[in-house]
């Protein structure tokens, strides 16, 4: 019984080392090519809030998780195809939450129902000029 233990043990190392190797950035940058600038992957939540004529549509806002950051952006993960061009982020920060305005760059499937959307940001919000944002907590 044991012989069959190790093998398993050794199928399972071999599946998660392809997983990694193939979703490992060193490797996709050569695929990709050299990027302009390096990602940093972090995973935090992030309340999504779709912005329309101008202001803050709280009642359209939906939850993502980031999947990495560069200096000018963020590329979200989220559950459903959501297509919005201008967007304010809403991120927990030391016990409160931060509010940033960005323009959505693409949005792709990434498979099982899941999309990543990249936002380049350019802007910091602040709820006192938004009031609708003054109520918004996670």
């Amino acid at each position: 019984m044991l012989l069959f233990a190790k093998r398993k043990d050794r199928e399972v190392q071999s599946l998660l080392t392809k997983i990694v190797n193939n979703n490992c950035a060193d490797m996709e940058a050569l695929i990709e090519g050299p990027r302009a600038e390096d990602r940093v992957r972090l995973t935090v939540v992030v309340l999504v809030i779709p912005v329309e004529k101008k202001r803050p549509a709280v009642q359209k806002m939906f939850a993502a998780v980031t999947k990495e950051f560069s200096s000018g952006g963020v590329a979200l993960v989220s559950n459903e195809q959501r297509v919005a061009e201008d967007v304010v982020l809403g991120f927990r920060w030391e016990g409160a939450m931060k509010f940033v305005r960005g323009a959505a760059k693409h949005l792709s499937p990434l498979g099982a129902g899941f999309y990543q959307m990249g936002v380049e940001l350019s802007e910091v919000v602040y709820p006192g000029d938004y009031p609708e944002l003054q109520s918004i907590s996670f």
